[in-house]
C-alpha cells in the first residue's frame, strides 16, 4: 500500500490579498502549495508583486481571503496562537518599536511559548539561545540594547530569536536586506544548514535570486500572471525562471543558471 505523503505546509485554492467593508483587493489567487518538511524554499519575484502578503497569509498575521491554509494537516485558523508559536516562527522586515530590552533579552523571548507562566528560563532554554548566538554569529552584541543596533545587526539578531524559538517552520522575509554579501552568504548557508541537518523548513522571500538559485531545494516564483513552485532544478529545466520579469535588459541563463544583463 502507498504511503502518502504528509505536507508540513500546503494551500487548497489560496487566495490572498486585502478586505475592506468596501473592497476586496486580490493579489494573487489559486494558489495550490505542497511542501515537506527538510526544505529550504526561496520566495522569488518583483518589489510589490504579493510576497510579503503571502507570507504573512500563510503564517496568520493576516487573514485568508478565499481558499484554505493547512499546518501538519491542520486547519491554519484552528490552530491557537500558543500552538502555533511552537510550530512557526517569523521574522518579518518591520523595525522593532524602541524599548529598553538587550539583544540577550531579546533574543530569549523567543522561548516564551516554551516557558512557564513567570518565564522561567531552564537549563535548556539558555543553551538554545546560547546557541542561537553562536549560529548567527552575535555573542558581541548580547549586551547591547536593541535601539543601538544598525539595520543589518538587528536583523541577525531577529534571525538569532527565531532560532531559539527552535520551531519546525521559520518564515523569515528579506532576512538579508539590509546585510553586506559576506552576511548575506553566511545567513543563507546557516539557513541551508538548518533544514538539512535538522530537518526544518524554511521559507524565505529574497531579492538575492542567483544565490537562491545555488542553494535553495524549492523556489516559488511570483509574477503578475503566475505563481510556480516546484524544486529548483525542475523550474530551471523547465524555463519557468523566464516568469519572473518581463524586462529586455535582463535574462535567464540556462547553460550558467543565473541572470545576466543582455548586451544591447
Amino acid at each position: 500500500m502507498k504511503q502518502t505523503t504528509k505536507h508540513i505546509i500546503k494551500t487548497a485554492n489560496l487566495s490572498i490579498g486585502y478586505a475592506s467593508k468596501k473592497e476586496v483587493n486580490t493579489i494573487a489567487s489559486n494558489l495550490n502549495i505542497e511542501l515537506e518538511s527538510g526544505n529550504l524554499v526561496c520566495l522569488l519575484g518583483k518589489n510589490g508583486i504579493g510576497k510579503s502578503t503571502l507570507l504573512r497569509t500563510l503564517t496568520k498575521v493576516q487573514p485568508v481571503l478565499e481558499g484554505e491554509v493547512f499546518i501538519n494537516d491542520k486547519k491554519l485558523e484552528d490552530l491557537t496562537n500558543p500552538d502555533l508559536a511552537k510550530t512557526l516562527s517569523l521574522v518579518l522586515t518591520e523595525r522593532l518599536p524602541d524599548s529598553s530590552l538587550t539583544v540577550y533579552e531579546l533574543v530569549a523571548l523567543g522561548r516564551q511559548p516554551f516557558t512557564n507562566w513567570i518565564g522561567y528560563l531552564t537549563t535548556n532554554d539558555l543553551q538554545i539561545i546560547q546557541a542561537s548566538f553562536e549560529q548567527t554569529n552575535t555573542q558581541h552584541l548580547m549586551q547591547k540594547k536593541c535601539f543601538e543596533l544598525s539595520d543589518g545587526q538587528l536583523q541577525k539578531v531577529m534571525v538569532a530569536r527565531a532560532l531559539a524559538q527552535n520551531t519546525p517552520i521559520i518564515v523569515l522575509d528579506e532576512p538579508t536586506a539590509h546585510l553586506d554579501l559576506h552576511h548575506t552568504i553566511n545567513t543563507f548557508t546557516l539557513l541551508k544548514k538548518l533544514a538539512k541537518d535538522f530537518n526544518k523548513t524554511i521559507i524565505v522571500s529574497t531579492h538575492e535570486i542567483n544565490l537562491a538559485l545555488q542553494i535553495a531545494d524549492e523556489l516559488w516564483l511570483m509574477s503578475p500572471s503566475k505563481f510556480t513552485a516546484g524544486k529548483t532544478e525542475d523550474l530551471i529545466e523547465n524555463n519557468n525562471l523566464n516568469q519572473l520579469f518581463d524586462s529586455k535588459l535582463i535574462s535567464f541563463n540556462k547553460s550558467l543558471k543565473q541572470f545576466t544583463i543582455n548586451n544591447s
